[in-house]
């Protein structure tokens, strides 16, 4: 009996520190399995420039990260980017930086990007010098070449124009005007490098505001040059909007019809919804629209304006809305309304493709045009539509009939002119003149020809171009 109590104890002895060994081993080689920090860059970034912007998404598997260190390394050659610690563990890092190549004293040419983390998560081996990512660049040093070719010389806020320029070695290239980025796209023969950019200076720019054109290869140099132009200021009109009761009960019941039953008291709060936010929104699909427009002109001469219309509401027109004796709102227009008779055809104001034909909030049923180079018409308030996007149309062809869809006091056509989505003076398009010089004559100094550009109008259109502008100055 003894012997074998003796025997169960020694083998008790034996075998749970073997279990615990074994079980302690188990733990351990589980351990070494947990990955260790992983590391992203967004975006991927395929070149590194003289001032290249970086991100790297840090996270761990488990526990929390302590540091990380950023190499770029060719051949022998080792620079650290960054080496930054980590306070509180965090499971999740960003870092941001801006890498300077020229100054890391590499070559240009091959070389790849390593990141290594260390996080708290204990594990029996660890090597934390071993990178968590590694991914091959290219370092480009050179930046782009940019000259200009011609440029409208005379600008205008609420006004457009055009620049010609040549930029060889670029991914993005455009102009700066007043903080706004107007893309250019390719003109002229194939491999020229010639390119155009259309600008719009909008309506309320800033006193002093310059233009330039730039160019940005994909490794981020950038090289720009200034452009010589003078900018005039000009004066807007101001006009006082009576709203009435009925007015906003009609109104509110059409563009928030949610409200249609709305008490006096939730009347001018509903109107302020449609009038701010469903103007914001309608600005936004503008700009989204101007993205889509064709890498090459579609319009031919002058625009036209209806017949038998008359300017009753001029562009940048401040509109102070007054309910009951106080101003309650106050909006710039950023179109012109014509007037005519009831549900008047509408017709297209020159060449181009349908890209938008459906209500668009305060300005009910809309068409936009697409004619080229960022250069679109809107017509709004529309009764009707006869065209459906992806339609070609040809000028005066009728898009619709005239009506009081949307935010309308009256049957009326309102009328835009958008350059990459900023609002224009129409006037400037209804003018033959106008257009041969500010469009035309830059595209001749680049040796490219005004007529891709539709900027080379009879004497025809330059008579009933300038006679328009002067009548549309004229009304109110």
């Amino acid at each position: 009996m003894a012997a074998r109590i003796g025997a169960k104890f020694w083998l008790f002895l034996v075998l749970v520190p073997a279990l615990a060994i074994v079980g302690g081993v188990s733990v351990l080689a589980w351990r070494q399995t947990v990955p260790a920090a992983k590391a992203e860059f967004v975006p991927t970034p395929r070149f590194i420039g003289v001032k290249t912007p970086l991100t790297v998404v840090l996270r761990a598997a488990k526990g929390g990260l302590v540091s990380t260190e950023l190499r770029l390394v060719q051949g022998q050659g080792r620079v650290v980017l960054a080496n930054l610690a980590f306070t509180g563990a965090p499971a999740e890092q960003r870092l941001d930086l801006t890498v300077d190549g020229r100054a890391t004293g590499l070559r240009e040419g091959q070389a790849v990007l390593e990141v290594r983390a260390r996080d708290t998560y204990w594990r029996l081996l660890r090597v934390d010098d071993r990178p968590v990512l590694t991914l091959p660049v290219t370092l480009d040093f050179t930046p782009p070449t940019l000259e200009v070719l011609g440029s409208t010389r005379y600008l205008a806020r609420g006004g457009g124009g055009l620049i010609a320029l040549r930029a060889r070695g670029a991914s993005r290239v455009g102009v700066n005007a007043g903080g706004v980025f107007f893309p250019a796209v390719p003109a002229g023969a194939e491999g020229s490098g010639a390119m155009v950019a259309m600008l719009a200076l909008p309506w309320d720019l800033p006193a002093g505001a310059t233009v330039s054109v730039l160019a940005q290869d994909e490794a981020g140099n950038t090289v720009t040059r200034g452009v010589a132009a003078e900018i005039k200021a000009r004066r807007f009109p101001s006009d006082t909007v009576e709203l009435k009761e009925e007015f906003l009960r009609q109104k509110v019941a059409e563009l928030l019809p949610e409200k249609a039953n709305a008490g006096p008291a939730e009347l001018i709060p509903a109107f302020l919804r449609i009038n701010r936010d469903q103007r914001k929104a309608a600005d936004q699909t503008k700009r989204e629209l101007a993205s889509r427009s064709q890498p090459r002109p579609l319009w031919e001469g002058v625009f036209v304006q209806p017949r038998n219309t008359k300017v009753f509401s001029n562009f940048a027109e401040t509109r102070s809305y007054r309910y009951e004796g106080r101003e309650v709102d106050v909006q710039v227009h950023l179109g012109i309304d014509l007037a005519s008779s009831r549900h008047s055809p509408v017709p297209a104001a020159n060449s181009g493709v349908v890209i938008f034909a459906a209500p668009l909030t305060i300005y009910g049923n809309t068409v936009v045009l697409d004619h080229g180079w960022g250069l679109q018409t809107l017509y709004a308030h529309l009764s009707s539509i006869a065209v459906k996007e992806g339609d070609t149309v040809q000028k005066g062809q009728e898009l619709g009939r005239t009506g009081t869809t949307g935010l309308a006091v009256g049957d009326h056509l309102h009328y835009e002119v958008l350059i990459h989505g900023i609002p224009v003076t129409p006037l400037e398009w209804w003018d033959g003149r106008w257009i041969r010089d500010h469009i035309g004559r830059p595209l001749r100094d680049a040796s490219l020809p005004a007529v891709m550009a539709g900027a080379a109008p009879s004497s025809e259109d330059d008579d009933r171009g300038a006679a328009r502008r002067r009548r549309g100055a004229r009304s109110r």
